[in-house]
């Protein structure tokens, strides 16, 4: 009997990511879902609906799994306490936990973020961290996500076996929802609207497929009570433009941003993707993110789970690939709906027509009548 995998988050960005390398496998799988989508049509799943924050959900949901994946959660780049993301984040993980342990779950895999851990500046390489303190961090999300992975490691057992992982900043198809500020601002450059550079900064970028393999090895081979980082490879922010300007076909951008513009306009640029309601590619947060020290290594997952992340000129195609995908996906779906439009309105317009051509029959019939009462009339006076 082939073992039961339920994922929490399956609508998100990595969670289908997830859900997808299940399905090519042959999985067989749950979702835990708070709605439905089309994205799921043509994949094989079982599905059952509720939140993460409800534990009668959780345990209707797990009934009889073998392996969870706890991917479900929110991402918020803000700062200041935030008590929805601390309830989903750390609360909902907490959870799941009482849920995999009241239903006898063997693995629960835990989606945590690079973001979780405190990162040392002097540090040549960023390793997984032994312990997580939510007072060493800054940003609400990574705090959450600290004290949710600390909590999961606490209760390893030898009746729940679990793993975390940690993946960096995720790139590549599947952002269904236009959540990811990565995707978002790849789509800005690709139409034009973002041609430029910079002169500081960088980031660690994987591909969302890479961290979705990483998951299962860690759900096969991971040991427990034992985090993963999933990163890809650590580029200049520069470096990450001319890579996108190369796939996309175009000369790398000319103009260059320094970081003391950026920080001067910042009330501007967050305004603009407020009233844009795009994923926020800029704010004070993510600027210093991406000036810290990001060069995580997937060394340990490379060598205990057979983890092999992809370089960014790949990830960053398959990107792009997936937006054009999607974009054409768009077109034919607005192309279907004003034909179905076109359809009803020339069905209205058939009915008008053939509404008046009785009246004009009804009335022509009318006029006849009138026209052979008058005639007779006359034909009576002239006798």
């Amino acid at each position: 009997m082939s073992k039961l995998n339920v994922v929490t988050g399956g609508r998100g960005y990595v969670g289908y990511a997830l859900v997808k390398e299940l399905a090519d496998r042959g999985e067989k799988m749950r979702l835990l879902l708070r709605s439905d989508s089309s994205v799921f049509d043509e994949i094989e799943c079982e599905k059952t609906f509720g939140d993460i924050t409800n534990v009668d959900d959780l345990v209707k949901a797990f009934e009889g799994a073998d392996v969870v994946y706890h991917v479900a959660g929110l991402v918020d780049t803000g700062t200041g306490y935030n008590e929805k993301l601390w309830n989903v984040n750390f609360g909902g993980t907490k959870n799941v936990v009482e849920a995999c342990k009241k239903c006898g779950v063997k693995t629960l895999i835990y989606v945590s973020s690079v973001d979780a851990i405190a990162v040392d500046e002097d540090a040549e390489y960023i390793t997984e961290a032994d312990s997580f303190d939510p007072d060493l961090l800054e940003g609400e999300y990574g705090k959450t996500k600290a004290a949710a992975t600390q909590y999961v490691l606490d209760n390893a057992s030898d009746d729940l076996r679990v793993c975390v992982v940690h993946p960096s900043c995720c790139i590549g198809p599947y952002d269904n929802n236009e959540t990811s500020m990565m995707m978002t601002m790849m789509k800005l450059y690709y139409k034009g609207f973002f041609s430029m550079t910079f002169d500081f900064g960088g980031y660690n970028f994987v591909d969302v497929r890479d961290v979705a393999k990483g998951m299962v090895a860690a759900a096969e081979k991971g040991r427990n009570g034992e985090c993963y980082i999933l990163s890809g490879y650590t580029h200049t922010l520069n470096e990450f433009m001319s890579t996108l300007a190369y796939v996309c076909g175009k000369k790398p951008p000319k103009i260059t941003v320094k970081k003391e513009l950026l920080s001067s306009n910042m009330t501007a640029i967050e305004a603009f993707f407020k009233a844009t309601k795009m994923p926020p590619v800029l704010n004070d947060y993510t600027l210093r993110k991406i000036c810290e020290n990001c060069r995580f290594s997937c060394e340990k997952a490379r060598y205990e789970l057979g983890y092999q992340p992809r370089e960014l000129e790949d990830a960053i195609k398959g990107s792009i690939e997936w937006l054009l995908e999607r974009e054409n996906s768009k077109g034919l779906e607005k192309a279907e709906k004003e034909l179905e439009a076109a359809k009803k309105e020339l069905k209205r317009t058939r009915k008008e027509y053939e509404k008046a051509q009785e009246e004009y029959e009804k009335a022509k019939l009318e006029y006849e009548e009138k026209k052979e009462k008058h005639e007779k009339k006359q034909k009576n006076k002239n006798k």
